[in-house]
């Protein structure tokens, strides 16, 4: 751990060679792949390509008379590609929620006064998250109440009834 310049306890810097750790040329390959397949997929290329594969499977109904081999075409192809995106959207959420969450864990850590069990909160269980919800909850509406709009608050911190009570 390292200080920060408001005197709070930083987690110490990874280091600097699991950033440039070696990767495996298929993993680079497929990270590649996955994001062009999915930058694609998004686009207005992509829907219109799609567009364009049903239009022309349409058009081609009367050609091949409606049989089956022709409604089997498109079955099969769109659920071919639709297993393959399913595992391309996944990867993908899964990246951009594991990012997301390390810049929030950033702030988190960096902020003077912030909560720092939150730092990873994802690795909680369920039934903690709704522990700390519940508690934010309980600070919102503390927080309302409050004449000072800009006073700071903090899950941890005792509410006026129970300080009272324990005193007394």
């Amino acid at each position: 751990m390292t200080s920060s310049p408001n005197g709070r306890q930083a987690p110490a810097a990874p280091p600097a060679a699991s950033a440039n750790a070696p990767r495996k040329p298929s993993n680079i390959l497929f990270e590649r792949l996955a994001q062009v397949a999915a930058r694609w997929s998004a686009s207005s290329m992509g829907f219109t390509t799609a567009l364009v594969v049903v239009l022309v499977w349409i058009a081609t109904g009367p050609l091949w008379h409606y049989s089956d081999t022709w409604q089997l075409v498109i079955n099969t192809g769109t659920t071919i590609i639709t297993f393959l995106m399913v595992f391309l959207i996944q990867r993908s959420q899964s990246k951009d929620a594991l990012a997301i969450q390390l810049k929030l864990d950033e702030l988190v850590a960096a902020l003077s006064g912030a909560n720092n069990r939150l730092v990873a909160a994802e690795d909680l269980s369920e039934a903690d998250l709704e522990d700390l919800q519940r508690r934010y909850r309980v600070l919102s509406e503390r927080a309302r109440h409050l004449a000072d709009k800009q006073a700071s608050l903090s899950v941890d911190q005792p509410t006026a009834k129970r300080r009272k009570n324990k005193k007394g």
